[in-house]
């Protein structure tokens, strides 16, 4: 089944989350596309909306494959996959430098889309961690370890597809996974969206500001 759009995609996905409505749900979304998911729980949920920082680590020649991630912070976090590094033969330099400059991709971002904003604290509630799709899990992985050191007194897992495999080795890290459609041949998360165009830095801005406003008014 193909979602309409990324909107359409949270809109279902946040009517298997009523249940977290009255636990103080927090909805942390992986930016660029999972904030389009993660507004529209949000705002279902009246829940505050924020950001994971992550950054996937491409393999050198086919950046769209994951080697692994990181994630921002004062001590942060990454995944590298080892057994993939040494079957593809990718130099130690090659993970350290491009470690770096996706920690200097995620400093950019935070400037951009969180300038003004204050972090928003998750310390005995429910985390949502959101995503518009779940492929290889790495970058998904590091975002949820990062989530859990900050203490949510639930850590929930919801993405609109994921394949099976990805899905049962993520359910470790997480105390509830919600997924919408399950196939076991994902290919491109795109292929499950009609319209997957994407988001500009603006529309990440604007959507959150969007969601401030709203949780600021009480709706």
């Amino acid at each position: 089944m193909k979602f309409a759009d990324r909107s359409g995609a949270g809109r279902r996905l946040a009517g298997k989350l009523l249940h977290l409505k009255d636990r103080r749900p927090v909805v942390l979304a992986l930016p660029r596309g999972g904030v389009a998911v993660g507004f529209e729980i949000a705002q279902t949920l009246g829940a505050p909306l924020d950001i994971v920082l992550v950054q996937k680590i491409g393999v050198p020649w086919q950046p769209e494959l994951a080697l692994g991630a990181v994630t921002d912070g004062a001590d942060p976090l990454s995944f590298i996959d080892r057994d993939l590094a040494t079957t593809l033969r990718i130099p130690e330099t090659y993970i350290r430098d491009e470690t770096a400059r996706r920690l200097a991709e995620i400093e950019r971002r935070r400037e951009s889309y969180c300038a003004g904003r204050a972090v928003v604290e998750i310390a005995g509630c429910v985390a949502i961690v959101v995503d518009d799709g779940v492929a290889t899990g790495s970058t998904m992985r590091v975002a949820l370890q990062a989530v859990r050191r900050r203490a949510p007194a639930q850590l929930v897992l919801a993405v609109p597809v994921a394949p099976p495999d990805t899905l049962d080795a993520l359910r470790e890290s997480v105390d509830e996974t919600v997924c919408l459609e399950t196939p076991a041949g994902l290919g491109a998360i795109g292929y499950y969206y009609r319209d997957f165009h994407q988001l500009s830095d603006d529309e990440v801005t604007d959507l959150l500001a969007r969601a401030q406003r709203g949780a600021e008014r009480g709706t």
